[in-house]
């Protein structure tokens, strides 16, 4: 009896051994790479429904448990989820934290500035390397040169008023945000292409102040504490699929450190999942090349890092964020670009004002279609991060063909 007992307290300590790591993610675009990495051992959680703001949501209980719970929390960042800083120091205190951002070899964007995103150049950015084995599929000779120490300790996202004083283990779920645009790292004052720009300088007698002290107001309203400056840092990091890639051997590393049994499991899926981007990329290149050249407005600055990697970049946003209603002011200059531009396209997103549209319109034939950058309508999974890029490629080439 005591020989048979001490068998099963072996085998149960085995098991414990052998137990796959409990993971949170923060956003479905990141669930569905942790979960390639993981299929065949196990699945992560993801804290963060599609359809709810990745930069000021409260957590359901559940949500916390699983932050809680987990052994690895994989998230884009401070950049994207300032909040989500404080659960997992109070909840998650033994977790491990792969930040995104942070991984080495990532292409790393910053704000655009002013409505037509002036004196915007990739080619400023060095300093991060390309990932190896993909060399062929993307030039990385604009990759940012962030010193990512510059986005540690955030101490100015207390002002979230739906966060503070509460217990974020019983929250209930504020879906219907979008995708807000949450920064508030400090500006870069390396990035001399990114200076902010006073669009005003030297007509302090000009009448419609009023108007540009409306969008300082607009930037400030739409996410208190949150930085819109260029400059900083865009965390819209995963529409860029080499960024992915370059991930997914991070996500395969940090899975293997907790869980060395498995690590071999990891290593192929994170392989296997990568040949499917590599292939992925070539077939929306070869989709969207075409359309290079074509001029085009988004509804708000969230797609820069889609645009860079394919070659169709915006020539302006309607929006600071999607979280706040353009002035008078800057859709008079929107609307300006697209008459100067020719733009032949306004991509909206699903909280988008469909009178903006015709405000744009000024006798021009818009067409338009609709982005979202988080893919709220997707089903979260192994399949949703693909479907987002194929989703973001159709809608390009449905509004921009000629």
């Amino acid at each position: 009896m005591r020989r048979l007992l001490c068998t099963t307290l072996l085998f149960s300590a085995g098991l414990a051994h052998a137990e796959v790591p409990r993971v949170a993610t923060d956003i479905a675009p990141v669930h569905s790479l942790v979960s390639m990495v993981m299929q065949g051992a196990g699945s992560p959680d993801l804290i963060i429904p599609p359809g709810a703001s990745p930069h000021s949501y409260a957590m359901r209980p559940s949500e916390a448990r699983a932050v809680a719970k987990a052994d690895l929390v994989v998230w884009v960042g401070p950049s994207l989820a300032p909040w989500l800083e404080e659960p997992m120091s109070s909840l998650a205190q033994g977790a491990e934290r792969l930040t995104l951002q942070d991984v080495e070899g990532i292409r790393l964007l910053t704000n655009r500035s002013g409505v037509a995103f002036e004196a915007h150049d990739h080619g400023d950015h060095e300093g991060h390397d390309d990932h190896d084995g993909h060399d062929d599929h993307a030039e990385h000779d604009d990759h940012e040169g962030h010193d990512h120490s510059a986005h540690e300790g955030h101490g100015d996202h207390e002002d979230h008023k739906d966060h503070e004083g509460h217990d974020h283990g019983a929250h209930e779920d504020h879906e219907d945000h979008g995708d807000h645009e949450g920064h508030d790292h400090a500006e870069h004052d390396d990035h001399g292409d990114h200076e902010v720009h006073d669009d005003h300088k030297g007509h302090d007698d000009h009448a419609d102040h009023d108007d540009h002290d409306h969008d300082a107001h607009e930037e400030a309203d739409a996410h208190e504490g949150h930085n819109h400056a260029p400059g900083a840092l865009d965390p819209h990091i995963w529409l860029d699929p080499q960024n992915a890639m370059v991930w997914l051997d991070a996500i395969a590393a940090s899975l293997s450190a907790q869980d060395p049994e498995n690590a071999a499991l990891y290593a192929d899926n994170a392989a296997q999942a990568q040949a499917q981007l590599v292939d992925l990329q070539a077939d929306i290149q070869a989709e969207l090349t075409p359309l290079r050249g074509q001029k085009f407005v988004v509804f708000h600055d969230a797609y820069h890092y889609f645009e860079a990697r394919f070659d169709v970049e915006a020539s302006a946003a309607i929006s600071l964020s999607d979280g706040a209603a353009p002035s008078a002011a800057r859709l008079a200059e929107v609307r300006d670009v697209v008459k100067d531009t020719q733009a032949a396209c306004v991509f909206t997103e699903p909280q988008f004002n469909a009178g903006l549209v015709e405000a744009l319109q000024d006798g021009t034939a818009l067409k338009s279609a609709s982005l979202d950058p988080i893919g709220a309508a997707l089903e979260p999974g192994v399949d949703m991060y693909p479907a987002l890029l194929r989703d973001l490629a159709a809608a390009f080439s449905s509004c921009l063909a000629e």
